[in-house]
């Protein structure tokens, strides 16, 4: 995997060193070298970054003010001369604080850090995607899994829900709106009793939705927040 970094520092001496270290690392690019935060704003806005090496006492406006109104914030080391913001960074969640004059085996320590931070919020957004494509439902006193992409679409008869799959159904005792939370973003409610998988989609009208030979009503409170879904598609 390639990271992208970025360096942010108005000393053209640091951000040499710093790029002549990430150069010895066979997985990190370097997509800019800024010598102040608006040209690293510049950058950020059109680039995927990964990590920021990130100045603090820079003219125009400081890397921890940069840093605070970011809105999407890459991962962060920051590289100063001064011990004074170590705080301000901690709170700020950097990943590190290198202190100047910045020497290899100070600079690989941060690195690894970053791997084990990065590699670790990976991890938990891949398991909690992986948990979302599918929902356990309680059945004759047994937890039943069943995978969202098997599921056409979601009949509610008062307090139950009928699921609808490609072969068969099946009845369970919930309500259509507490089974709604389970569910991701893959289905839509269409009407008060309706809620259907738009993967499984084959033809729509203004009036009601296909999946494959069935047809479903669209309720009429419901028409007008399809309107932006259906003109994705």
């Amino acid at each position: 995997m390639m990271y992208n970094c970025i360096i942010v520092d108005d000393e053209p001496l640091a951000r040499e060193l710093i790029e002549s270290y990430l150069n010895k690392l066979p997985n990190f690019k370097l997509v800019a070298s800024c010598a102040n935060a608006i040209e690293a704003s510049s950058i950020l806005s059109l680039e995927k970054v990964d990590l920021l090496f990130l100045d603090i006492e820079m003219p125009v406006l400081k890397g921890t003010t940069f840093l605070k109104n970011l809105a999407n914030k890459p991962k962060v080391i920051f590289t100063t001369a001064y011990r004074d913001y170590a705080l301000d960074s901690y709170e700020l969640d950097a990943i590190d604080y290198l202190l100047k004059p910045i020497f290899f085996e100070r600079f690989f320590l941060a690195i690894q850090k970053f791997l084990r931070t990065y590699n670790s919020s990976n991890l938990i957004t891949e398991n909690k995607n992986k948990r979302n494509n599918y929902v356990f439902v309680n059945k004759a006193k047994k937890q039943i899994k069943i995978d969202f992409d098997a599921i056409l679409y979601l009949e509610s008869f008062k307090d139950y829900i009928k699921i609808h799959f490609k072969e068969d159904t099946l009845m369970i005792k919930e309500s259509i709106s507490a089974f709604e939370k389970k569910i991701d973003k893959r289905f839509i409610r269409i009407h008060r009793s309706y809620i259907v998988n738009t993967h499984k989609i084959t033809a729509f009208t203004k009036n009601d939705v296909e999946v494959g030979k069935i047809e479903i009503p669209i309720g009429n409170s419901y028409k007008e927040n399809l309107i932006p879904f259906f003109n994705s598609i």
